[in-house]
């Protein structure tokens, strides 16, 4: 496993989700450059760390890329050499169980819960093992859209990582079709074993789940087994303002789209005032921490 360079900049909560903000507005960004940000330490809210990760030694280019993400002056980045390890699969052992609304997720490390929708999804490569407040978030949701009586025949779940998401609407739409894609070519492999360690079969028929590794929406095979009748991005907030036109083409008037990855205020503002432009009516909002999860209606008639 090769190894990975990490840079770090320390600045309070609201100039790390400034920059956060501005690097989803960067349609150039180099995608080596894994960039996410956090709370340093739960005790301490209001002191906030930007994390950028690297395959190589990063240099002058790297770093400035970074600084120029802050308004002002930015603040010191630090760069260190990580051991030859997987820092995804590392941050996300022995993470502990979450329960999120209908649903339990855990690693193998845990036991299931009988009394809920149970996945056992291990520490990997892939983003999307429930921890994440955004994950979590849109789990609650999906229950509460099923609850009201929402019914999805055939559902895409976009920048699917581990596949839980998409795992998670069939367990409540067992008879839907079921299209997962990712721009990372890793996440076939752990959408594949995850499917085997949760029993689900992968494949093109109803109650079955089709794996892609697509760019967005720019996928022969994804845009052939449309509209989607319940559509689900849990991704950033850049990539969700520039797709809203092809969620727009890929979701049929009256179906519903399930959005996260955006911090509350201003990304939530863009991602909404794109969603409206392309036809769609907000249905419901939940807020997770910083994150919101936004469910939104096609307009019928557009």
């Amino acid at each position: 496993m090769s190894t990975t360079w990490k840079l770090t900049a320390h600045a309070p909560k609201p100039v790390v989700q400034a920059a956060l903000l501005a690097h989803d507005l960067i349609d150039d960004w180099d995608y080596e450059l894994v960039i996410a940000g956090r709370e340093e330490a739960e005790d301490r809210p209001d002191d906030w760390v930007l994390e950028g990760w690297y395959p190589r030694k990063p240099g002058k280019p790297e770093k400035a890329a970074l600084a120029g993400l802050f308004e002002g002056k930015a603040p010191k980045i630090t760069v260190e050499e990580l051991a030859p390890q997987d820092w995804v699969t590392l941050s996300q052992h022995n993470a502990p169980p979450i329960r999120a609304g209908r649903f339990h997720v855990h690693t193998p490390d845990y036991p299931a819960d009988p009394d809920a929708i149970d996945f056992v999804i291990p520490a990997s490569q892939a983003f999307g093992t429930g921890q994440h407040k955004t994950t979590a978030g849109c789990l609650e949701m999906l229950g509460a859209m099923k609850a009201s009586g929402v019914v999805a025949r055939n559902v895409a779940d976009i920048g699917t990582g581990t596949g839980l998401l998409g795992f998670a609407a069939l367990a409540l739409w067992p008879r839907a079709l079921c299209t997962l894609t990712d721009i990372d070519a890793v996440c076939t492999g752990v959408v594949e074993e995850n499917a085997r360690l949760n029993g689900l079969t992968l494949g093109p028929k109803p109650g079955e789940a089709v794996m892609i590794i697509a760019d967005g929406m720019d996928d022969p095979l994804l845009q052939m087994r449309g509209p989607y009748d319940l559509l689900i991005a849990n991704i950033l907030a850049g990539p969700l303002v520039s797709l809203a036109p092809d969620f727009a083409k890929a979701v049929p008037p009256g179906g519903s789209l399930l959005l996260a990855g955006l911090l509350a205020g201003e990304q939530e503002a863009a991602v909404k005032r794109a969603m409206q432009r392309a036809g769609f009516r907000m249905a419901a909002r939940l807020q997770r921490g910083d994150w919101a999860i936004l469910w939104l209606r096609r307009r019928r008639g557009r």
